[in-house]
């Protein structure tokens, strides 16, 4: 609630905020309604002790008061202002001495913006910085809606088995800060939305209960992803800027950042990123010499919070208000570089979306997409849920748009299209890929991804784009032969032949993979051997009319009637020879 410092004993929360120059928090969700609460709302010390702290109302304090004049009991007076479970029903009597278990009574759900936009933001002027700051609320807020919508389930039935949507929305506090943990403060906009673990259930009463805490976070990275494309749209129909590819860790899967932004400057402004690799490397070097083999991806993910945990700098600096902060990273930035990089970041920016939209052409192809999804997802997990195939989704357009807005509902469209066309259920929950969609022939689903996932010299998200790519080929192998198929064929006149003869096939057939079938009509043949003949006669009849005028009009001899067939209405198969056509026409 006061940024990366410590607040005093006995002094306001508004006063140690101003201090620390970080804004107040505020309230958010749909399900404000149901304590009297607001959007926008300033969170309070008190209502954020109740409700994060307590599990309580935020208001309890004057409903306490309200129900002890009516003349209940404070016992009675406190529990009405309950919400759901009392934080004192933790301690378990099972055994003889209590076992306190710590009341989970929220989590925190952190939005970051990619290193770009941090710089961009930091170093820019303040009309970009401010619209860079809407641009950060309107994606959070759409990815909390879509929480709130799809993702949260309230804990129903015995022991919380049974899972069901809640019935209001969220209740969340969002915090902002401006600054990193590293040492040298760095500029990292990023919002804390911590949501309280209450909500009410769909029944008829709207009893309280707590929220499936598993189904929150195993959705995390799909949320992620989520934020990241509201993100780079809002950026893109604002700004003008368009974004790439970037490839942080190689061998790793790129991040997409602001195209025109000076890669030194993701330097400048990572320090603690540096930090971690750092460390990294001797865990990954003692992990190693431990276990006798490289780390996984679950052992890197595990050695990668430890060295974040290690290199955690302590909070404590001296405060700084906003104004301050963004001098002080301009003056940096200036010294390190130039003043021309810095003061120049919004219109190379703008130069560089002209060159990406002159290259890119931002069209989503949903059976392209499902494949792709389907290959990366296969190869990095094997068995996989339908919040990876999301998460992945989106990570696809992200990159295909690279900024542009996709429609309603896509990133489900392509999910649903992976799950419907190249997935096979394993177990009770879980999926794998199926591509006899694509290889009808194949009697083992995986062969075509076999040999691609077994190149132990390449990551895996290297291995992944091996098996995306061949994917892609086989859906365009497929779909070439079906537009080939379904051409129409050219008219063609053909004599019979003998019984054992074949036509040759013409190239077209020949990478359609079929051979044209010998035409047996022979009254269909005959018809238009005549029809040709008399309109090559009508033809010689014109020619030999026109000599004759002309030989008059010179006073020379007629010429003699023609007596063959001109060359262009011979039959198929006869060479035709060279020379002037009869009658004697220059």
């Amino acid at each position: 609630m006061v940024g990366d410092g410590y607040r005093p004993a006995g002094k306001p929360l508004r006063a140690a905020q101003d201090e620390a120059g970080v804004p107040p928090g505020f309230w958010t969700g749909r399900g404000l309604a149901a304590v009297g609460l607001v959007a926008g709302d300033v969170v309070t010390e008190r209502q954020a002790e109740l409700l994060l702290g307590e599990g309580r109302h935020p208001d309890a304090d004057r409903i306490e008061r309200e129900l002890l004049q009516e003349g209940k009991s404070p016992t009675q007076a406190r529990r009405a202002t309950v919400l759901g479970r009392p934080i004192e029903h933790n301690q378990s009597p099972e055994t003889e001495k209590a076992k306190e278990r710590s009341p989970w009574l929220a989590m925190d759900l952190v939005f970051r913006a990619p290193p770009t936009a941090q710089i961009a933001w930091a170093l820019g002027d303040d009309d970009h910085r401010l619209v860079l700051e809407l641009c950060h609320d309107v994606a959070r807020d759409k990815t909390l809606a879509w929480m709130e919508g799809s993702v949260a389930q309230i804990r129903w039935g015995s022991g919380g088995k049974h899972r069901e949507p809640i019935r209001d929305g969220l209740i969340v506090a969002v915090f902002r800060h401006y600054e990193s943990r590293a040492v040298e403060s760095k500029p990292l906009l990023h919002d804390h939305a911590v949501v309280s673990i209450r909500a009410r259930r769909p029944d008829i009463k709207g009893t309280w209960g707590n929220l499936s805490a598993d189904s929150m976070l195993e959705h995390i990275v799909a949320a992620g992803t989520l934020y990241s494309l509201y993100f780079m749209e809002e950026v893109s129909a604002r700004l003008g800027w368009a974004w790439e590819p970037r490839e942080v860790t190689p061998g790793k899967r790129p991040v997409m950042e602001i195209a025109g932004i000076d890669q030194r400057l993701i330097g400048w402004q990572s320090t603690r990123r540096q930090q971690i690799e750092d460390a990294i490397s001797v865990l990954v070097a003692d992990y190693e010499e431990t276990q006798g083999h490289p780390p996984g991806e679950r052992a890197a993910y595990a050695l990668g919070q430890q060295a974040a945990d290690r290199t955690r700098p302590p909070k404590r600096k001296a405060p700084r208000s906003l104004s301050e902060l963004r001098d002080g990273w301009r003056t940096s930035a200036i010294r390190a570089f130039d003043a021309c990089t810095i003061y120049r970041l919004a219109q190379r920016a703008r130069a560089a979306a002209a060159a990406v939209w002159a290259r890119v052409r931002p069209v989503v192809d949903v059976a392209l997409a499902a494949v792709d999804v389907a290959a990366v997802v296969y190869v990095m997990r094997g068995a996989f849920k339908r919040r990876h195939l999301l998460a992945e989704a989106r990570r696809h357009l992200s990159y295909v748009l690279r900024g542009r807005p996709h429609q309603p509902g896509l990133d489900e469209t392509i999910v649903q299209t992976v799950v419907d066309n190249y997935t096979r259920p394993v177990g009770c929950r879980m999926m794998t890929a199926d591509l006899r969609a694509l290889y009808p022939r194949d009697t083992e689903d995986q062969a075509v991804l076999r040999p691609l996932t077994r190149k132990r010299t390449a990551s895996p998200y290297e291995r992944a784009r091996l098996a995306a790519g061949a994917l892609r080929a086989r859906v365009h192998a497929v779909r070439r032969a079906d537009r080939l198929g379904s051409r129409p064929r050219t008219h063609a006149v053909a004599v019979p032949a003998a019984p054992r003869s074949r036509p040759r096939p013409t190239r077209t057939d020949r990478k359609a993979g079929r051979v044209l079938e010998q035409a047996t009509d022979v009254a269909a043949v005959e018809q238009t051997r005549r029809t040709f003949e008399a309109a090559a006669a009508k033809m010689a009849a014109k020619l030999q009319d026109g000599v004759r005028e002309r030989a008059v009009a010179h006073g020379g001899p007629q010429p003699a009637p023609a007596t063959s067939t001109p060359p262009h209405t011979q039959q198929p198969g006869v060479q035709h020879g060279q020379g002037r056509p009869p009658g004697g026409v220059a």
